[in-house]
C-alpha cells in the first residue's frame, strides 16, 4: 500500500478524522500555527510544503511567485495575471473565491442548512436578527476552501461595503465530517459579517468563517487583520466602493465563505453541493 493510499484510508475514517482535527486544543494550536507560518526560512518553508503535499493536492503552478520564504507567503499567495476570469455579465454575482459548494438553497423561516438535516439560524450567524432579516426568502451558498486552495476572496459584483461585524468564537474544523457532528458550527466559530449594497440598493452579505489553524482574516478596505486577539472595535461601519472581481482580503489558511442574497436572487445553473468553483465563475443570478 502506498503512502497516499494509507493517507486516504485514514482520512476516510470519520471518527478518527474528527478526533484528530477537533478533539485537540484548537485555539492554542491555531495560535501556534499563526506563529510558525510567519517564520522566514526558505529551507523550513520547503520542508513544510513537502509535508503539506503528503496530505493535500497543493499545486503552486498558478502562483505569481516562484519562491517563498514562509508558509504564510504560501497560504496567502497571489495568482499569475489571467489565472482566473471573472464573469462580467451584469446580472451575474460571481463566486468570491475558489471553493467547493456545500449546503445551498433558500433561507426559510430564518434558517439555512449547515449540512443535510442540520439547520442553523441566520440571526445566530449574523449576531442580530435585524442584520439577518433582509435575507429571508433569499438564497445562500456555502463555499468551503480546502487548505491547498487559493485563499484570497473577491467582490462578487460592483457594490459598496457598508458594514463589517467581527464575531469572536471557536476554531472548529469546518470539513463535512465536523459539520455533521457539531450543531450550528458556523455560529460558534470566529467570523466576520461583511455587508454590501448593490447600486440599486440590493443587500448582499459575505460571511468568512475561520477554522482550526486559520482564525485570521485580512480585509483590505479596512486595513485590518481580524484574529483571535483582536481588541476591537467589533462593529465597523464603512462606505467603500468595490468593483466586481476586486480583491477584498484573504484567509491565513483555508476555511469557508457563506454568500447571502435577498429574495428574487436565485442560484446560477449548476450550483449544487459538491461542485468545485473557481473565483469569478457565476454563483447567483439577479432578477
Amino acid at each position: 500500500m502506498t503512502l497516499a493510499e494509507i493517507r486516504d484510508r485514514l482520512l476516510l475514517q470519520e471518527d478518527l478524522n474528527f478526533l484528530l482535527t477537533n478533539r485537540v486544543p484548537r485555539i492554542a494550536l491555531t495560535r501556534w500555527m499563526g506563529w510558525f507560518s510567519q517564520i522566514r526560512s526558505p529551507w523550513l518553508c520547503r520542508v513544510s510544503v513537502a509535508v503539506w503535499r503528503l496530505f493535500t493536492d497543493l499545486d503552486l503552478g498558478e502562483a505569481k511567485r516562484e519562491r517563498f520564504d514562509s508558509l504564510h507567503e504560501v497560504f496567502t499567495r497571489e495568482l499569475k495575471p489571467g489565472a482566473r476570469s471573472v464573469d462580467m455579465a451584469p446580472g451575474v454575482l460571481a463566486s468570491p473565491c475558489d471553493g467547493i459548494v456545500g449546503a445551498c438553497g433558500s433561507v426559510e423561516a430564518g434558517s439555512v442548512l449547515q449540512a443535510k438535516g442540520s439547520p442553523y439560524r441566520l440571526a445566530d450567524l449574523f449576531g442580530t436578527a435585524a442584520r439577518a432579516a433582509p435575507f429571508e426568502g433569499g438564497s445562500y451558498v456555502t463555499l468551503r476552501l480546502t487548505s491547498s486552495m487559493y485563499h484570497r476572496f473577491h467582490a462578487p459584483c460592483d457594490a459598496r461595503v457598508r458594514h463589517v461585524s467581527y464575531i469572536a468564537g471557536d476554531t472548529w474544523n469546518v470539513n463535512p465530517i465536523a459539520l455533521k457532528r457539531v450543531r450550528a458550527l458556523f455560529c460558534r466559530n470566529e467570523r466576520a459579517v461583511i455587508g454590501l449594497q448593490l447600486p440599486d440598493g440590493t443587500p448582499l452579505a459575505l460571511v468568512p468563517v475561520a477554522a482550526i489553524l486559520v482564525a485570521s482574516i485580512r480585509l483590505h478596505f479596512l486595513d485590518v487583520l481580524l484574529h483571535l486577539r483582536w481588541p476591537g472595535p467589533n462593529e465597523m461601519p464603512c462606505d467603500q466602493p468595490v468593483r466586481k472581481g476586486q480583491e477584498l482580503g484573504w484567509f491565513e489558511h483555508g476555511s469557508t465563505i457563506i454568500v447571502f442574497a435577498p429574495a428574487g436572487v436565485r442560484l446560477a445553473p449548476g450550483i449544487e453541493p459538491g461542485r468545485r468553483l473557481r473565483m469569478g465563475e457565476a454563483l447567483m443570478a439577479l432578477p
